[in-house]
């Protein structure tokens, strides 16, 4: 699986609570489209909407689970790594940082009791160099840089951490995936170039809310100029 994935774009079919698309066969919708685009795999969130995703679609699927929003919070626990698996994701991506998780147990062992219990692959969230070579030392099949600028350990770029691509890409014996504020397919290129196996995009292809309102402040400063100008007129 991991093989067809190699250079591919995956998407992540995620809404924010209290939005209108925060709706499992919502999101099913969108994933059936964003494979439709040519999406080589999906990234979603929750045990509803993994479902209906995996009823939805045939490519491979990431799942995971948020439970709260600060600290490991993404699939923080087994018990929530193993309920994203029964809920049919190929992939379940689990904070992968070196941050304490809430059950007590160490990312190797959540990793191990996880294969015990389920034929699922596993991918690491990680915020830094260092999270994601600890995470390949505990055992996960996939690094991502899905945390980087949100720990503490690095600044949070603008657009995607290529730096923190590059160097991972560099020392990691596994699959990197960039994942993290790529807006554009430009960046999406520059982070397969700095050495990413794959790309996750979320927010600009599937969050309509956020790409709305990048128009809308790009030209916000023209309607003040113009304004400006037909008041000096």
């Amino acid at each position: 699986m991991l093989h067809t994935l190699r250079g591919r774009l995956i998407v992540s079919c995620q809404a924010y609570p209290g939005e209108p698309l925060r709706d499992s066969e919502t999101m099913a919708r969108i994933a059936q489209s964003v494979v439709i685009g040519g999406a080589a795999a999906i990234r979603s969130q929750g045990l509803d909407d993994i479902r209906a995703i995996a009823r939805s679609v045939d490519v491979p699927q990431i799942g995971l689970w948020k439970v709260g929003s600060d600290g490991v919070f993404i699939t923080p626990t087994l018990t929530h790594a193993v309920a994203v698996a029964d809920a049919g994701a190929d992939v379940v991506a689990i904070d992968g940082t070196r941050r304490e998780r809430p059950d007590g147990l160490t990312l190797k062992q959540t990793i191990r009791e996880l294969r015990q219990r389920a034929d699922v692959l596993v991918m690491a969230d990680a915020g830094s160099v260092d999270d994601g070579l600890a995470a390949e030392d505990a055992g996960a099949d996939i690094v991502g840089t899905t945390l980087a600028g949100y720990t503490g350990e690095r600044p949070r770029t603008d657009g995607p951490d290529l730096e923190l691509v590059n160097a991972l890409a560099a020392r990691l014996g596994v699959p990197l995936f960039a994942e993290g504020r790529i807006h554009t397919p430009t960046e999406a290129r520059a982070a397969l170039e700095a050495g990413a196996y794959s790309v996750v995009v979320g927010t600009a292809i599937t969050h309509p809310a956020s790409i709305t309102s990048w128009y809308v402040d790009a030209i916000a400063g023209e309607r003040s100029r113009i304004a400006d100008g037909q008041l000096q007129g």
